[in-house]
């Protein structure tokens, strides 16, 4: 089965119109990174996330065969359906703002893995023992098959546990 690396830094689309960009995944807990991951070119990605109480906004390297890419993100809210505004910026941007992030970082390699209409993403987090897969949706109703070679690595769904969402994550 052939499976081809997705670009996986997006601009989310409107849910509807003058709606703002919204970002519906799931996300689960894995035992293991699953062999399958290591059938794609993965990227290697640091992010640091600035200190804010409502609002969450998080810096981005993101290194793979295309080089070295930068952005900057906006969340607001959690669990499953969220608010994400995203942006490609400069390497300068990000080298000034970069040190507000002290503290506040990760490092992992994700494995992006496309099965069907979707792109399974699997982090395998360098600075802790720590794998997670995450799948975009379309829609808060829509589900997505899990592959066999996630089910034998799953641990569970972690979606609405707030200890694994990224900016949590960060030290």
């Amino acid at each position: 089965m052939q499976h081809q690396v997705e670009d996986t830094a997006r601009v989310k689309r409107p849910s509807a119109r003058n709606s703002p960009p919204l970002e519906i995944e799931r996300k689960y807990l894995l035992s293991a990174l699953p062999e399958e991951a290591l059938r794609v070119t993965p990227q290697k990605i640091e992010q640091g996330y600035i200190p804010g109480e409502k609002l969450i906004e998080r810096l981005r390297r993101v290194q793979d065969e295309k080089g070295v890419r930068y952005f900057r993100t906006v969340k607001l809210g959690r669990g499953a359906v969220r608010i994400e505004i995203e942006e490609e910026t400069t390497a300068k941007i990000f080298r000034t703002m970069w040190p507000l992030t002290r503290g506040r970082r990760v490092k992992k390699v994700r494995f992006a893995v496309r099965v069907g209409k979707h792109i399974w993403e699997i982090d395998d987090f360098r600075d802790r023992d720590l794998v997670l897969a995450e799948v975009e949706l379309t829609s808060e109703g829509e589900t997505a098959n899990m592959p066999p070679w996630i089910k034998r690595v799953l641990v569970r769904d972690v979606t609405d546990e707030s200890k694994y969402v990224n900016a949590r994550l960060a030290k």
